[in-house]
Formats: structure tokens, sequence, C-alpha cells
């Protein structure tokens, strides 16, 4: 056997042998990733003090990734569809190798965002390329298998970013949070280049090159809006950008519609099978990562929990991961998408609402439980409705399934610390306004209303201030306290209410068990008994 992968997956005649390997350097790559996103929900507080950001400016070092991310993935998966799946990875982690180094090394915020922006850029060529690569190069008896371990990497990042970050900044700066990204990515490459084997379309047209920037116009003035609007007022920009939105998001579906070799074939919005699926990939990383943005600051700022210490309490959710994704193997051939997705947002819909119940003298032990029933529930139905979406692809498309699914899936997190977070920073301005307003300075006020950091910090300085003291300075920490607890609870009931309605749109959409297989699901059924055979044989 070869050192390096060199025959195409088009070219084998039976399953490549060494795919269980070429998946672990799959899963490695997108660990890295989202990794980016949640490594700095650790590292901000020590960015925010070093950089001396603002609310604004922590949100784009945060969403200067989630942009270009969201934007790019459905358009570079059909590039490398055309021209190289392995390629696009390869190419993917270089670039997100460069904005590691750039964001590890700079001390300005805006080269910090432009470092961001650049990882995004990687991350967007990359992800999609885990996806279609991994279903180029297993056979549809193995698939699903493939897509849990797929989808329970994902949510292992979840948790192992934040403790990494973590242990990273008991003893370095916050730019080692992004310097650990590159060791990760160099191995990722080597094993690519060793044990993915090259894989694209065969027979794909010309790309629909229109169609990808009207995506790209529409996706990013979306996730624009969505976390400049609600955070910091609907202005010009954030109006505007909502506006070229709608039109672009109008103009791409007529001209998908008309177009002979679209970039994505928006009638498969009609499948119900795929649209319930990408709507509950949405609808599942909406909640998630909206409620672990505020959770993980409740840890730190009201617990008292450092970096590492606030990593190593999310371990329970990347455990809950692998235990629903261990579940679903069994009971989704058996229940069907329908049920099991169903199952699964009810669960995540329940975590949710039992952080309503947070307030001021909650601790860790009131996280737990929503943090196991937000991962099992990850686990459980993320496969599922992966797998879903990329059976509603032909193998000439895979890049494009691939961007689809990703472009739900970061739309949701986007969605959700947009939305949700903008909600927390309303409610907690609002009772922490009516607990001490009037007792503080104006520009001190308005500090601690900005944030919960701001205003421990604000408690800080009023304690060595001679003409506050202690007890002053006591009293308006627990105001504090108080304001975000409350803050917690009440985002928590809209995020609630927010799944529950999309569960419920989630099981109307999707249709029963004998009625889930998509068209092209349809054709590769007829091939499953002869590969399940040649995978036997292999």
């Amino acid at each position: 056997m070869p050192l390096f992968a060199k025959t195409p997956v088009e070219k084998m005649t039976e399953p490549y042998p060494r795919r269980w390997w070429a998946l672990l350097v799959l899963c490695l790559s997108l660990l890295i990733v989202v990794m980016a996103n949640t490594s700095l929900i650790v590292a901000a507080p020590d960015m925010t003090r070093d950089l001396g950001l603002s609310s604004s400016d922590l949100q784009w070092v945060i969403d200067g990734y989630t942009v270009p991310y969201a934007a790019l993935m459905l358009v570079l998966g059909a590039i490398g569809d055309k021209y190289s799946r392995r390629g696009a990875l390869v190419l993917g982690l270089l670039i997100f190798v460069g904005g590691s180094v750039m964001g590890g090394l700079v001390d300005e915020t805006s080269l910090v965002i432009t470092a961001r922006a650049i990882m995004g850029v990687g991350a967007a060529v990359v992800m999609p390329a885990t996806l279609s690569l991994l279903v180029a190069i297993f056979p549809r008896a193995e698939r699903a298998k493939a897509i849990t371990a797929w989808s329970a990497t994902s949510g292992l990042a979840i948790a192992a970013g934040p403790l990494a970050a973590g242990w990273l900044l008991e003893d370095h700066a916050w730019g080692s949070t992004f310097l650990m990204n590159v060791p990760i990515a160099v191995l990722g490459v080597v094993g690519a280049l060793l044990l993915v084997p090259p894989s694209k379309a065969e027979g794909m047209g010309r790309i629909d090159y229109v169609g990808g920037l009207l995506s790209i116009v529409s996706v990013g003035s979306l996730v624009y809006a969505t976390i400049e609007g609600p955070h910091f007022g609907w202005g010009a920009g954030p109006i505007t950008a909502a506006v070229v939105a709608g039109v672009g998001l109008l103009a791409f579906v007529a001209w998908e519609l008309k177009h002979p070799n679209p970039m994505l074939n928006v009638r498969k919005f009609a499948e119900r099978p795929f649209s319930g699926s990408m709507l509950a990939v949405l609808f599942f990383f909406f909640g998630t990562f909206g409620s672990i943005y505020y959770s993980t600051q409740f840890l730190q700022f009201v617990l008292g929990y450092d970096a590492l210490e606030t990593g190593i309490r999310l371990l329970p959710l990347a455990g809950a991961v692998f235990v629903g994704a261990a579940v679903t193997g069994k009971l989704a051939p058996k229940l069907g998408v329908k049920i099991v997705v169903g199952t699964g947002m009810v669960i995540g819909t329940a975590g949710v609402f039992l952080l309503t119940q947070i307030e001021t003298g909650s601790t860790y032990t009131d996280f737990l439980t929503p943090l196991l029933l937000l991962g099992f529930a990850i686990g459980l139905s993320l496969a599922p409705a992966t797998d879903t979406i990329m059976g509603s692809f032909p193998e000439d498309e895979l890049g494009v399934g691939g961007g689809a699914n990703d472009t739900a899936l970061e739309l949701g997190c986007a969605l959700g610390i947009a939305i949700l977070g903008s909600l927390l920073a309303t409610s907690y301005k609002d009772k922490l306004t009516d607990l001490v307003g009037g007792h503080l300075p104006a520009e001190a006020m308005d500090t601690a209303k900005d944030s919960v950091g701001g205003g421990i910090a604000v408690a800080e300085q009023v304690a060595k201030n001679p003409q506050g003291g202690a007890e002053q300075a006591q009293t308006l920490l627990g105001a504090v306290h108080e304001s975000f607890a409350h803050a917690i609870a009440h985002t928590s009931l809209i995020g609630g209410i927010i799944m529950a309605a999309g569960t419920l749109i989630v099981i109307a959409v999707l249709p029963g068990r004998k009625h889930t297989t998509t068209k092209h699901g349809e054709a590769e059924a007829a091939q499953t008994t002869e590969e399940q055979a040649e995978t036997v044989g292999a």
C-alpha cells in the first residue's frame, strides 16, 4: 500500500481500505474549526482586559469568524466538488493556519478581527470538504455510522474548545488560544495527504457563480444584520443589510429556479426530509450555542471559576454528546428520522427551559442537567439529520450538500448568540437599572450596564474608592449577580419558547418513516445490498 493516498475515490472498485483512518483526519479537521468559536468563550475576559475591548469590539472579535464562515460555505463546497475535495481540505487548513498565526501575534483589535475573518474563510473551505469527503469515501451501508462520528466531533468541540483554551490561559496569554490551532491543522494537512484519497465530482458542469455570489450576499448580509441589529440597534447599517438579505434571497431563488445547473437546487426544500432536517440543525445550534454563551459567563463572572475550571465543567456536555451518538446509532435505523430527531429536539428544548430556574444562589449543579440534556440531544439528533441532508444530494453535489448542512449549523450558532445574547443584555440592563439606578454616577452606571463583566469591574472600583467602601461595593456586586441571573432565566424562557416552536415545526415537516427517503436516496437504496456485500468483502 503506497505511503500517500493517490488513487481517486471515483476509480476505486471497492471501499477504500483506510477509510476509518481517513475519518479520523476529517474529524480532527472539523474539531479545530468548531473549537475556534468555542475557545473564545473563555478567552473573552482576558482579551477584553488586554485589548480594552468594548462590547461591540468583543462581539466582532467573535463574529468576525462567523460572517465569512457562514456566507462562503455553499460556494466553496461547490468549488471543492469541481476541482478537488481533498485539495480544498488542505487549502482550507493552510488558510486557517495563516489566520491563527496572525491572531496569536497581533495586539490590535482591528487586526484580531481581520485574523478571525481569515480563519473564517479557511473554516468555510474545510467544513463542507470534511462532510463531502466522508460521504464520498464511505459506502452507503457505513455512512450513517461515519456521520455519527462526525456529528459527535462537533459536540466534543463545544466542550473541548473552552477546556483547551482554559488550560493554556493558566500560564499563557490569550494569543495562545489562536496558536493552539497551528499544530493540529498541520497534523490535519499531513494526515489528509497520507490517508485521505483524492475525490472530485465526475461530469460536473460549470459552476453557477452568479448563484454563488447571490448566496454570499444573502447569507452574509443576513448574518451581519442578525449580529449588529439586536446588539447595537437597528440603524442604517443593519436595516440595509436586512433589506439586501431579503432581496438577495428572492433573487437567488429566482435565479436558481431557472438555471440549468444551479448552485443549489432550491426545489429540494419542497422535499420534507431535507427541509425538516435543515430546520432541525438550525434550531439545535440556535439553542445550544445561545445557552452555552450565557451559561459560561455565569460560571466565570458570578460563580468565579477561571477559564480552565469553566472548561472542565463543560465536559459533561461532551460526554452526553457521545452517549446520544451511541444511542442514535441503534435507534435511528429502527425508529426513523422523525421520531429520533423530534425526540432530541424535545429533550434539547427541555434543557433550555430548565435554565429558567437560574437565580442568584444557583450553583454549577443547576447548570449540569441542562448541559447534559443539550449534549444528549445533539448526539441523538444531529447525525440522522445530517445523514438525511447529505442523502438528498447526488455524488457530484456532495460539497454543496455539506455546505448547505454547515450553513444551517453556523446560521443557527449566529442566530443563537446574537438573538439570545441581545435579549440577555437588554434584560440585564433593565434589571440592574431597577436595582441600582440613581445610586451610581452616570459613567459608572453605563459601564456596569454594558455587561456583567463591566458591572463587576465597577464594583471593584467602588471598593477601592474611599467614598464607596466594601459595603457599597458588595451591594452593587449583589445587584449585578441578581440582574444577570434574572437575565439568564428570562432569556432562557424566550429561547425555550423559540425552541419549542421550532420543535413543532420540525415534527410537522419531517415525514413518517415510510416517506423519509428522498428521490436521490431511493436511487441509492437500490445499491445498499450490493455495497454491504462489498464492505464485508473488503
